[in-house]
């Protein structure tokens, strides 16, 4: 047989086979996460977890978006951590050493090629320190810019603190919704209830709660990590900037011993 005659005779198989719809396309398709995430994404997700994202309903998909959101900023925050730790950040203690030893002028001139964003702060404190500026009026400038700082490494938390208390609520919204349905469902039931019907409806209605405590929990670990890491952060800061204040203060060597004062000789009172 030729291959032209064994095509034709298959051609009808062929056509009845791709006639069959994929499961797998199927189901994600007629979900409601289907109907809402694009096809290629809702086939990439293995089957058990999209099974749980449908169980959910879309509180689910709220939660599922906030883990992601989550996460994202949590990523954001230790490269912006690191980055602090790792940009230059042994020139600022270098040059620190060469202020306080006199060495003024290097020390500016090592934190000029250091890219750490508290370098650039104490640097302002250095070279206000070498000119005639008031000293009130430096320290303002000084506070100034590491409140830049500081705000810029504490940006985005207040979305984690939101994530860690709306997690557990959307999650007890979504079991208060599913055991609504169930009751719902065992009251159309009528005389004829099932026990499955009942059960089955509250362990689906149970799983968006232990999502939302699954999302919450890690964010409120995550949260109180990155206050720790700033609150650590800002100590070190205030305390490079209070050495180039108090860099010229000498604290070493003899004591100077002072004179007791002179009192003067008391006027008798006149009788």
């Amino acid at each position: 047989m030729s291959e032209t005659a064994a095509a034709a005779a298959f051609a009808p198989v062929t056509a009845a086979a791709s006639a069959i719809p994929d499961p797998v396309t199927t189901t994600a398709t007629e979900s409601w996460f289907g109907m809402f995430a694009p096809l290629p994404i809702a086939t990439a997700i293995p089957e058990p977890l999209r099974a749980l994202l449908d169980a959910g309903g879309p509180v689910m998909l709220i939660l599922a978006a906030m883990s992601v959101f989550a996460l994202t900023i949590v990523l954001i925050k230790l490269w912006q951590f690191a980055r602090l730790r790792h940009d230059g950040a042994e020139h600022i203690e270098n040059a620190l050493s060469d202020w306080q030893a006199g060495r003024r002028r290097e020390a500016v001139d090592r934190l000029a090629r250091a890219r750490n964003p508290l370098a650039e702060v104490v640097r302002t404190a250095m070279l206000g320190s070498l000119h005639a500026n008031d000293p009130a009026a430096l320290r303002e400038e000084v506070e100034r810019r590491s409140l830049g700082v500081l705000t810029a490494l504490r940006s985005h938390l207040r979305g984690l603190e939101v994530i860690a208390s709306l997690s557990p609520l959307l999650g007890l919204l979504g079991t208060v919704i599913g055991m609504i349905d169930a009751f719902r469902a065992l009251e159309a039931a009528g005389n004829q209830v099932d026990p499955s019907v009942l059960s089955g409806g509250i362990w689906v209605a149970l799983l968006t709660t232990a999502a939302g405590l699954s999302v919450a929990i890690p964010t409120v670990v995550a949260l109180n990590w990155l206050e720790r890491l700033l609150e650590g952060v800002t100590g070190r800061l205030e305390d490079q900037v209070t050495r180039v204040f108090t860099g010229g203060l000498r604290l070493e060597g003899p004591a100077v011993s002072m004179s007791p004062p002179v009192c003067a000789d008391r006027i008798p009172h006149a009788l």
